[in-house]
């Protein structure tokens, strides 16, 4: 017994994917329990090493932290959304003098690391004599690098999809604008949600990188917070409670995205579902043209 794409597994196959699964999950298990047992044989669940986070300051100063990071993220996602559909549509052009310097700028702008761009931005402009605070630095950064990544993303998606919704669009007399806004990019965009949200989650965590250059988001504040010496330099701690919120704000966007893909789904623009006409009770194909072109209802 086989589907279109593999064979079903057999008995032999099925007791052995059991197996590999139940090996991996055992091999998972005892990784956890080993860092764990290393967490409280190095002692970081003592009370010295959480006292600090008793104290309110502290806890202000994790809100601080995490208030610069959305921030600096909420720029960055806009911003990159915005020159990567930009970018993405003039890669598409049908005028070489736009397609080719355009995907020149993707290429060049994708190759260079987005530490790279920050340090450039903030360490390499006061050389001629422009000064950069930290906060646009990163999110210059974060909108160059994540625009071009989501622009190569539309035009992957464009081009995915069946070239007769483009040559429908012209036989009704849309312009190419018309096509690419109405057509083509709603379709793209609810095709490649998923990537999308992957890249802006990406661009969240990349705000980390800011520490390098004095940015205070929320590695900074772990960082500061982990070395105070006077209460055991708890940076463990620190680490767990701050990757904790990178967790939740990544799980916050992912089910954010997750909405808006079901409303897409639900949206009168994705058009009615058209039933397949081969489920109709008993009838062919044939004979359910022969009944439409005679005006009549077929049986069911």
């Amino acid at each position: 017994m086989s589907s279109v794409l593999f064979d079903v597994p057999g008995p032999r196959a099925i007791a052995r994917n059991r197996l590999i699964g139940v090996a991996t999950v055992v091999v998972v298990l005892a990784v956890l329990g080993w860092v764990v047992w290393r967490l409280f044989a190095t002692g970081q669940f003592t009370a010295e090493k959480w006292n600090i986070f008793t104290f309110s300051a502290v806890w202000v100063r994790f809100g601080e932290g995490l208030m610069a990071t959305l921030a600096a993220f909420g720029a960055a996602g806009v911003g990159s959304i915005i020159l990567g559909f930009v970018l993405g549509i003039g890669r598409l052009s049908e005028h070489a003098w736009v397609r080719e310097p355009v995907r020149w700028i993707i290429e060049v702008l994708r190759a260079v690391p987005v530490l790279v761009l920050m340090m450039l931005l903030y360490y390499g402009l006061p050389v001629l004599g422009v000064k950069m605070p930290p906060y646009w630095a990163v999110v210059i950064a974060l909108i160059v690098y994540n625009g071009s990544v989501l622009a190569e993303v539309l035009r992957a998606g464009i081009e995915s999809l069946p070239r007769g919704q483009q040559e429908a669009g012209y036989a009704i007399g849309l312009r190419k604008t018309g096509v690419m806004y109405f057509i083509l990019i709603p379709q793209a965009v609810r095709a490649m949600m998923p990537v999308i949200i992957a890249q802006l989650v990406v661009a969240l965590k990349d705000t980390a990188l800011g520490f390098i250059i004095t940015y205070q988001e929320l590695l900074y504040v772990i960082n500061q917070i982990g070395n105070q010496a006077p209460y055991g330099s708890p940076l463990i701690p620190a680490a767990i409670i701050g990757g904790s919120m990178y967790v939740a704000v990544c799980l916050l966007l992912s089910y954010v995205a997750y909405r808006l893909q079901r409303r897409a789904k639900r949206s009168p623009k994705a058009g009615p579902a058209v039933p397949d006409p081969r489920q109709h009770g008993g009838e062919t194909n044939t004979s359910l043209i022969v009944l439409q072109g005679d005006g009549a209802e077929p049986t069911r």
